[in-house]
């Protein structure tokens, strides 16, 4: 009898904390996966990001650096300055990432660091209480805009695949989804790319998966995966938005 399934061996064999529904821990098996393909597992070191990904090293069977709110690439630039022939990846959300990590995230691609960034966008800060971030959608309602955002006031959600992609240090920006067996494998497909970028020294890569957060959306995790796939993916279309590699 032949095992086709089975777990990474760069995850431990934990329980999940993350709430049903949640897409974290299908990113965190494709991180794993793309680990595991590319044998860089003894010298990988994860950034853990505060958020609801916060526990990094509760999963990953790696080295991990706890970094503060939104410091992440520069905590990751610091230890693959350190540590050339390491392989640096930062995980991080919206809230971490493009609010209070924006110029950390912006100056890092533009740097053209080595890292590989996996940047989980769910429209909402998901560990502290649900509240709009950068990339809450126009009318979406959270716990600090009751009435939904308001472009007017709070502005539009920023597309940070297409905003990093313009940056000349970038080698490779892309969004992917979770949401469906198709956009699963294509979504892994995509991390590992974003993982050979940095093991062949071709640039800083950054990988926008969005994810469901059926919790503080306040749906089913049926609703919630559905929604993904149509108001999300309408305004954050799915797609390679910079690859120095192929031309692009």
């Amino acid at each position: 009898m032949q095992t086709v399934f089975q777990r990474p061996s760069s995850l431990k064999e934990v329980p999940t904390h993350y709430c049903a529904g949640c897409h974290h821990g299908t990113v965190h098996r494709l991180v794993a996966e793309a680990i595991d393909l590319l044998d860089v597992q003894q010298r990988t070191i994860g950034i853990g990001s505060v958020g609801c990904s916060v526990l990094l090293y509760e999963y990953f069977d790696i080295d991990v650096v706890e970094a503060p709110h939104g410091r992440a690439p520069a905590v990751g630039t610091g230890v693959k300055r350190v540590h050339p022939d390491s392989v640096v990846f930062t995980y991080q959300g919206d809230g971490d990432l493009a609010a209070i990590g924006t110029a950390e995230i912006i100056h890092a691609a533009n740097r053209g660091e080595l890292i590989t960034v996996i940047f989980l966008n769910n429209t909402t800060y998901g560990m502290t209480g649900g509240q709009m971030a950068p990339t809450t959608l126009p009318g979406q309602v959270t716990t600090t805009s009751p009435y939904g955002r308001s472009l007017s006031v709070e502005g539009h959600p920023i597309r940070m695949a297409e905003l990093l992609a313009m940056l000349g240090g970038t080698g490779f920006s892309a969004r992917v989804a979770v949401d469906t067996p198709r956009h699963v494998m294509e979504a892994g497909r995509t991390i590992l790319k974003a993982f050979e970028m940095q093991v062949k020294k071709q640039g800083f890569a950054f990988v926008e998966v969005l994810g469901a957060c059926p919790t503080n959306w306040g749906m089913t995790p049926i609703a919630a995966n559905a929604r993904v796939g149509g108001e999300m993916m309408d305004f954050f279309p799915l797609g390679v938005y910079k690859d120095i590699t192929a031309g692009g």
